[in-house]
C-alpha cells in the first residue's frame, strides 16, 4: 500500500503541472493583453506595467519564473486589482464557494441515493416512474437556467426567497437548488440501476431466506455494494459542482470564487486565472485521490487486491 501511495501522490503532482503546463501556454497564445484598455493606451505606460509583470520576458522565462514562483504557494499580484493578491482572492472567496459546493454535493448526494432506493425498491411502479421522470428533468435543465426560473418564481412571483448576496441560510436555498439538481438526478439513475442489479444477486436471496429484515437487508447488503458505481462518479460530481458555483455565484451575486475567476477571464487577469485554476486543480484531484481511499473502505477487496499487487 505504501508503494501504491506513493505511485498516487507522484502521479497527482505530474497531472498538476499537465494542467499549469496547459494553462499557462493556452493563456498566452490567446490574442489581447491584460493592458488593452483606456488606462494603457499610453505605450509607456504598458511598457512598465508589461516589465512588472514580467510580460516583456520570453514566454519560457515567464514559464520557468511562475514554476518558482508558485512553488512557494506564491500566486503573484492581481494586474487588475494591484493591491490584492491572489492568495488574499482566494482566501476570502474560497470559503464561500466552498461552503456552497459541500451543501450542494450534501444535498445532491442523500437526495440522489435516497431517489434512487426507492425507484429500485418500487420498480416498474408509480413511484418509480416518477422519480426517473424527476431525474430526466433535472439532468436535461442546465443550472445557469434552472437558477433563472427559480429566481424569477420564488424571488419576483412569489416573493419568498431572497435573489442575491450570502448573508443568511435563505440565501443558500435558491443556488443549492440550482447547484444540485442534476447531480441529484445522476446519481438517482445511478443508484437505481445498480441497486435492481444487486437485489438480483444470490447474496441477497440468501440473506431473505435467514429471514433478515427488509430494512438489514437493503442497508447492510445491497445499499453498501450498489454504492460503488456512485462513489467512482462522486469525484466527476465534486469537480462538476465546484466548477459549476462559478456561474451560479455569478447569477446570485455570491461573492465566492467565482466572482473573481469570471472577471479574470474577461479582464484577462493572468494571475487571477492561474491561481484559482491551480488552486480547484489542486483540490480536485485530491477529492479524486479520497474516491479511492472510499473504495477501499466500502469494498475491503479492493484494498486486499492492491496489497497483493
Amino acid at each position: 500500500m505504501k508503494s501504491y501511495y506513493i505511485k498516487r501522490f507522484v502521479s497527482m503532482l505530474v497531472t498538476l503541472w499537465v494542467i499549469i503546463t496547459i494553462t499557462f501556454f493556452l493563456m498566452h497564445f490567446t490574442p489581447g493583453s491584460p493592458f488593452n484598455d483606456e488606462r494603457t493606451t499610453n505605450e509607456a505606460i504598458q511598457k512598465n506595467l508589461e516589465e512588472q509583470y514580467h510580460l516583456d520576458k520570453p514566454l519560457i522565462v515567464q514559464y520557468g519564473m511562475y514554476l518558482k514562483q508558485i512553488a512557494t504557494f506564491d500566486f503573484g499580484i492581481s494586474i487588475k486589482k494591484s493591491s490584492q493578491t491572489v492568495n488574499e482572492m482566494i482566501g476570502r472567496g474560497f470559503p464561500v464557494s466552498f461552503e456552497l459546493g459541500m451543501v450542494a454535493l450534501v444535498v445532491a448526494v442523500i437526495s440522489g441515493i435516497t431517489l434512487g432506493v426507492i425507484a429500485s425498491l418500487k420498480h416498474n411502479g408509480v413511484i418509480d416512474y416518477i422519480a426517473m421522470t424527476i431525474a430526466v428533468i433535472g439532468i436535461s435543465i442546465p443550472n445557469f437556467v434552472l437558477a433563472t426560473m427559480l429566481i424569477q418564481q420564488f424571488a419576483v412571483n412569489w416573493k419568498i426567497l431572497p435573489t442575491a448576496t450570502w448573508s443568511s441560510w435563505k440565501h443558500m436555498i435558491l443556488p443549492t437548488i440550482a447547484l444540485a439538481t442534476s447531480p441529484t438526478a445522476i446519481i438517482a439513475r445511478l443508484t437505481r440501476t445498480s441497486m435492481l442489479e444487486v437485489l438480483t444477486q444470490d447474496y441477497i436471496k440468501t440473506a431473505k431466506a435467514k429471514g433478515l429484515s427488509p430494512f438489514k437487508i437493503i442497508v447492510k447488503h445491497a445499499l453498501r455494494n450498489a454504492l460503488l458505481p456512485v462513489v467512482t462518479l462522486l469525484g466527476a460530481l465534486a469537480a462538476s459542482i465546484l466548477t459549476g458555483t462559478f456561474v451560479i455565484e455569478k447569477i446570485f451575486a455570491i461573492p465566492g470564487m467565482g466572482k473573481y475567476f469570471v472577471d479574470s477571464i474577461n479582464n484577462r487577469d493572468y494571475p487571477v486565472i492561474m491561481g484559482t485554476t491551480i488552486f480547484y486543480s489542486t483540490i480536485l484531484i485530491i477529492m479524486l485521490f479520497l474516491v479511492d481511499l472510499a473504495y477501499g473502505i466500502l469494498d475491503p477487496r479492493i484494498k486486499l487486491q492492491k496489497k497483493e499487487g
